[in-house]
């Protein structure tokens, strides 16, 4: 049980950090950082491989930047999104 909290932390944080690399929120506020953090973990991954420090189950520098990489595609559709809605 305490693995799981730990990862949910893990993930809220790299979720966080992404929406504060990018200069965007992620739309959800914590659920949302949690799940950026635990899709941009598996897209950084999957992309990158696993290297680095490896905290709460996620490699650090992969899931950031994978996450870093979901925050910015979802940002410009949301942001595309609000242009065609008048």
């Amino acid at each position: 049980m305490m693995s799981f909290l730990w990862a949910l932390i893990v993930g809220g944080i790299i979720g966080w950090l992404a929406g504060a690399i990018v200069g965007s929120d992620v739309p959800g506020g914590i659920i949302g950082n949690i799940i950026a953090g635990f899709i941009g973990a598996w897209i950084g991954s999957a992309l990158l491989g696993d290297f680095g420090p490896i905290v709460g189950g996620f490699a650090i520098v992969p899931a950031i930047i994978g996450a870093v990489i979901l925050v910015f595609i979802a940002s410009l559709i949301l942001r595309s999104m609000r242009r065609r809605t008048y």
